[in-house]
């Protein structure tokens, strides 16, 4: 059987410089595919460097630069976003993830492209009190929900109905927390687990999370290229894991002291006081927050059933993946060290 025409053209990764899109891009190019990557002038080429791929500078809020980006290629792989979910003006937040994935959608209508991947989150599912969560528990718990995961439910909305009203050939694709290696600005939660397993980090929520090595979310969007079903979306997380469980790993790996756990009533009561303070100071963009103690805990366990059946998608353990990160960071930090 003949390949797919669109895995013969050149391939355009949106946010290459990110975690996810990075992953997507040295995967690509381990697999011998004509790469392009959108990225602003300014941004840290870091997690790309040495790759052989061709660089497109541009922006979201520009058109035109999408357009320029996307002509004559098969795919986008679209992972551009603004992760800032403690800033204080919500303004940023859709203009990017809102505006931003509006413009790249328009702009893939009117050149062609035949498989837009799109990076969502495991923030636009429902809950579910009753067991793992699916993809087809709608969204149900807006009045809980801060502006970040608002504005990311907004995002796949819009991308959702692109694909069902405009023929938009979409895939979407819901991922946890993303850990790993070559997590080079790093994420705040890639960060925490280093700060953790060199003991830095005294403390942690008592909390769980679901988790996805970033290896394998890069494996799950190509994947979804060529097997995901159009106008649908994908769970993409593996093990849901207790942070005493996750941490225990890490320090495993460095030999430092596990972290003590806080209570999330603690925390939750710290956030509340140190909220109100910052707004009598008139203090902006606190990381201490009680959304962020309330989304530390709000994700459950989350069914991968459909992008192992559909997407045929084997994720690895998440032993594997804290081993991997620990020793990572630990090889970073040891390069940059000088020498005596």
């Amino acid at each position: 059987m003949a390949e797919p025409s669109y895995l013969e053209k050149p391939v355009l990764v949106a946010g290459a410089s990110g975690f996810v899109g990075s992953h997507i891009t040295r995967l690509l190019v381990a697999q011998g595919r004509k790469v392009r990557v959108l990225m602003r002038e300014s941004s840290n080429k870091a997690a790309i460097e040495n790759l052989a791929v061709e660089i497109f500078h541009g922006d979201v809020a520009d058109p035109e630069s999408l357009r320029t980006a996307m002509r004559g290629c098969g795919t986008v792989f679209f992972s551009i976003l603004d992760a800032r979910f403690w800033l204080t003006d919500p303004a940023p937040i859709y203009r990017t993830n809102v505006d931003g994935l509006v413009n790249a959608m328009d702009a893939a209508l009117e050149t062609g492209i035949e498989r837009f991947i799109f990076t969502s989150t495991m923030g636009t599912l429902g809950q579910n009190p009753n067991g793992p969560v699916t993809e087809d528990i709608e969204f149900n718990w807006r009045d809980k929900a801060c502006t970040y995961i608002l504005a990311r439910l907004e995002a796949e909305n819009r991308f959702l109905a692109y694909c069902r009203e405009k023929g938009l050939p979409g895939v979407a694709l819901c991922v946890a927390n993303t850990y790993g290696p070559e997590d080079y600005n790093p994420t705040p939660h890639g960060g925490a687990l280093w700060e953790v397993a060199a003991g830095h980090m005294k403390y942690v929520l008592d909390a769980a999370q679901p988790t996805v090595d970033i290896r394998d979310v890069a494996q799950a969007a190509l994947q979804a290229e060529r097997y995901g079903h159009l106008g649908e979306r994908y769970i993409i997380a593996n093990e849901y894991i207790h942070n005493s469980d996750f941490y225990q790993i890490a320090t495993s790996v460095t030999g430092a002291p596990p972290p003590k756990l806080i209570p999330q009533k603690v925390a939750y009561a710290v956030a509340w006081c140190a909220q109100r303070i910052c707004k009598l100071l008139g203090k902006k963009d606190y990381l201490l927050s009680t959304d962020a103690v309330y989304l530390s805990d709000a994700f459950k366990e989350l069914d991968n059933s459909k992008a192992r059946e559909q997407l045929h998608w084997q994720p690895r353990p998440i032993k594997e993946t804290v081993v991997d990160a620990v020793t990572w960071f630990k090889a970073q930090r040891e390069t940059k060290e000088p020498a005596n």
